[in-house]
């Protein structure tokens, strides 16, 4: 059974940063794409970032150079450094593995981890 738990949201003022934590379990995490995806209030779910398995990264455009993706292999646990928040990252952040599109989301999704970016 896969399970995915997300973690590390809060409350930020803008400028601010904040890391969000993923552990996956139930997947070979080391061969697979991972991504985070937000879904703002009124809003679809969007993709972030994803990273692959050999490591590399791809990011929405509105997040580009303010956020990194990355993963630990040995910890099942994919990450998401924000730098320089908005007010319009506010959302709740989800990961999932990605599938060969490098966009669709593979597993039912987790709880998610609420992120608020105050102005």
């Amino acid at each position: 059974q896969v399970q995915l738990v997300e973690s590390g949201g809060g409350l930020v003022q803008a400028g601010g940063s904040l890391t969000l934590s993923c552990a996956a379990s139930g997947i070979i995490f080391s061969g697979n794409d991972m991504g985070w995806y937000r879904q703002a209030p009124g809003k679809p779910r969007e993709l972030v970032a994803t990273i692959t398995s050999g490591g590399t990264t791809n990011y929405n455009d509105s997040v580009k150079g303010r956020f990194t993706i990355s993963r630990d292999n040995d910890k099942n646990t994919v990450y998401l450094q924000m730098n320089k928040l908005k007010p319009d990252d506010t959302g709740l952040y989800y990961c999932n593995e990605v599938g060969i599109d490098g966009h669709a989301p593979m597993h039912d999704w987790g709880k998610g981890t609420l992120v608020t970016v105050s102005s």
